[in-house]
């Protein structure tokens, strides 16, 4: 049995998030059954100052409005055909977000299975940002819904063996913040998505 985590979590500075969030959980409750991942990797974007964030400059607009909210939003977005899963973090108006890269599954393996497909290893399910959505069965649908909220929420996880950190990926035209080492995840663990620099 899972419970959302205590909303004051979600409010610390987003690099901090980024690094304690590793090793938390996160819970989907659906009418098929739950499925439940430890979180192994996230990514932090610092909003107005950080050249790889989309609220860079300050940019309001209808995708990133709801950056500007209370810490614990959920912000989802797409990219290509895949939605991806953020956290919202800082004050309200300071438009900071922990983008949730991999996890390793825990409970709910056959519902896994049948979204991801038979023909890949289990290491395959989760290991991405867009994987992980797909898994667990996450849509555009909860963009603005609260991470402290049931169906949808981060629960308390048992932690990460050693959290270490690097440059983030997949963001080759942001200038300088291509070295920032914002990108936090657990050492050595087989679902944490492939770094290719």
């Amino acid at each position: 049995m899972y419970f959302p985590i205590e909303k004051s979590f979600f409010h610390m500075p987003v690099l901090e998030l980024a690094r304690n969030l590793v090793g938390q959980m996160i819970v989907h409750e659906l009418p098929e059954g739950v499925i439940a991942a430890r979180i192994v990797e996230t990514e932090a974007y610092h909003g107005p100052e950080d050249r790889a964030a989309h609220s860079y400059g300050n940019r309001r607009t209808k995708r990133t409005e709801i950056m500007f909210g209370e810490a614990g939003l959920v912000y989802t977005y797409q990219m290509h055909t895949h939605t991806l899963m953020n956290v919202v973090s800082g004050p309200v108006g300071t438009p900071h977000a922990v983008l949730i890269r991999a996890a390793e599954p825990v409970e709910g393996f056959e519902l896994i299975r049948d979204r991801r497909g038979e023909h890949l290893k289990m290491t395959d399910w989760t290991n991405g940002p867009g994987k992980l959505s797909k898994a667990l069965g996450v849509t555009m649908a909860y963009y603005g819904h609260h991470w402290g909220d049931e169906p949808l929420f981060i629960a308390e996880g048992p932690g990460a063996s050693e959290v270490v950190s690097g440059p983030r990926v997949g963001i080759g035209n942001s200038g300088e913040a291509v070295h920032y080492p914002w990108r936090f995840y657990e050492n050595n663990n087989s679902f944490v998505s492939k770094y290719r620099p």
